[in-house]
């Protein structure tokens, strides 16, 4: 059956390093070029000299997905994991099975049961159009790495560039800060300097204003006994003027002391 148009082809091309089935000594080297679709794919292989074919129909991959107990599409994708990416672990061989043909075969764990599956494989009825096939697919896809790779070294090489301008304005914007700080330090130290001095002239102020009221105090008592002494001694004087005990010197000192407070 052919291919829903709704479906889009994926490409993969694999190299596997294999023993020489005819030279068990030597390595055979082999490109797998496949062409994955939902329900079936084909394989495309060669090894520079000669090249095969396998075409796995939908009937066919229904057949052994059944066998397996999978769905078609499980089937397609552990295909495809194993045909697309040489897997880790995996014993891959591509034997001779008479006149002709090959044998592709890899291994698989699956719950603890290491499995092998295998296809068969046809001579390329035009060996020349299979191999070219392949080549023209290894170089379009070597085209398109290596535009890929020359855009991420632009990328790479511009970030690089923006990576140093960053570094440069990072030690600017360090030096610039340090400078700011310092600044500001030497500011905030003269400033505090100055406050303190202030406050060193007004603690002075105070502690002098302190010391002048402490005393005005004391001066208070000695005129209040002074005044209190004159009272005491001009009552007794008045008492012995009235009394007619009084001299007139003790008259003479009251009306002198009357003056005296007057003027006072």
């Amino acid at each position: 059956m052919e291919a829903t148009s709704s479906e889009s082809p994926r490409h993969s091309c694999l190299k596997l390093e294999l023993p020489n089935p005819s030279q068990p000594n030597e390595v055979e080297r082999i490109f797998i070029k496949a062409t994955w679709l939902d329900t079936h794919f084909d394989l495309f292989i060669t090894n520079g000299l000669d090249s095969w074919i396998c075409k796995a129909s939908e009937e066919e991959v229904r057949e052994r997905a059944a066998q397996w107990d999978q769905p078609v599409v499980e089937y397609i994708e552990l295909t495809e994991r194993y045909l697309g990416f040489q897997q880790p672990g995996s014993v891959y061989k591509f034997n001779d099975a008479g006149n002709g043909q090959r044998r592709l075969s890899w291994t698989f764990e699956k719950e603890g049961i290491k499995l092998e599956w295998r296809w068969k494989c046809q001579p390329s009825p035009i060996p020349k159009q299979t191999v070219s096939g392949i080549l023209e697919f290894l170089m379009d896809a070597n085209i398109r790495l290596s535009e890929e790779v020359v855009c991420k070294t632009r990328s790479f090489e511009k970030l690089k560039l923006e990576a140093e301008k960053c570094l440069v304005q990072s030690k600017r914007f360090s030096s610039e800060k340090i400078e700011f700080e310092s600044a500001i330090y030497a500011k905030f130290l003269s400033v505090l300097n100055s406050k303190k001095g202030k406050l060193r002239e007004l603690r002075d102020k105070l502690g002098k204003a302190g010391g002048n009221a402490e005393k005005s105090p004391q001066d208070d008592d000695e005129s209040t006994e002074k005044t209190e002494s004159f009272d005491e001694q001009s009552d007794s004087e008045i008492d012995a003027v009235k009394s007619g005990t009084g001299s007139s010197k003790d008259v003479r000192k009251i009306q002198l002391r009357g003056r005296k407070r007057l003027m006072l």
